[in-house]
């Protein structure tokens, strides 16, 4: 069932579950952009088509909070947000190991290798190499499993950056199989759990939030208070 957190006549905003596209890809597997013209569609008893824009993407495996234009003129405002890093996305995620130091700052020149959708961290020479950069906190240590939470605020929006800039440092997502070792878990520890950003038409600021269930990979949350 469809997750709505806000909707007025120029945006929605959804939460993702796991294992969903946002948009179609060749798996023909039902996506967020088609899950919400159908709803639209049958809430509103629209003929024909029904405008939608996707504005953002998470990736097929991450959950979290996303935001959709209803109208063209939101699309475009929005995009320009993404544009003008006026857009704030904020993630949690399980990482194996403990840090040696609480908060910190990851910053690197990432590639992306389209024939293996991977990226890699590389020099700033490297031709088509990005900036990338984020924020951390380590929210909990689990001596037990030897595993960390942490809160990211992601600075850029890079090719699968959060997963490919951990790993880099010994601290692969629990789950992450593409750029960490087997895991126990099959889904990776990665949640959109916060989206900030200004009306397209009111110019108000928003903020939604919304953290996964704890259930799972996500046991670590309980007890925990998350800002």
């Amino acid at each position: 069932m469809l997750k709505i957190l806000y909707e007025d006549n120029h945006i929605i905003v959804v939460v993702k579950e796991p294992g969903i596209p946002s948009q179609a890809d060749k798996t023909k597997d039902a996506d967020m952009l088609t899950i919400i013209k159908q709803y639209l569609k049958e809430k509103y008893n629209k003929p024909g088509n029904v405008y939608l824009g996707l504005v953002h993407r998470l990736d097929r495996s991450v959950g979290g909070v996303m935001v959709f234009a209803k109208t063209s003129k939101a699309a475009s405002r929005l995009s320009e947000q993404v544009r003008e890093k006026q857009f704030r996305k904020n993630y949690i995620a399980l990482v194996k190991g403990k840090f040696n130091n609480q908060k910190g700052i990851m910053q690197d020149y990432l590639f992306k290798d389209e024939r293996m959708n991977k990226s890699f961290v590389t020099s700033k020479e490297h031709k088509n190499a990005k900036f990338s950069e984020l924020e951390y906190e380590v929210i909990k240590y689990d001596e037990r499993t030897n595993m960390s939470l942490v809160k990211i605020d992601l600075k850029t929006g890079r090719h699968h950056q959060i997963r490919v800039q951990f790993s880099s440092r010994g601290h692969s997502l629990c789950g992450d199989t593409k750029y960490g070792t087997r895991s126990r878990s099959k889904q990776l520890a990665l949640w959109a759990y916060k989206l900030r950003f200004y009306h397209p038409t009111t110019k108000e600021e928003l903020e939604f939030t919304c953290l996964p269930e704890t259930a799972g990979v996500w046991n670590i949350l309980k007890g925990v208070h998350i800002k």
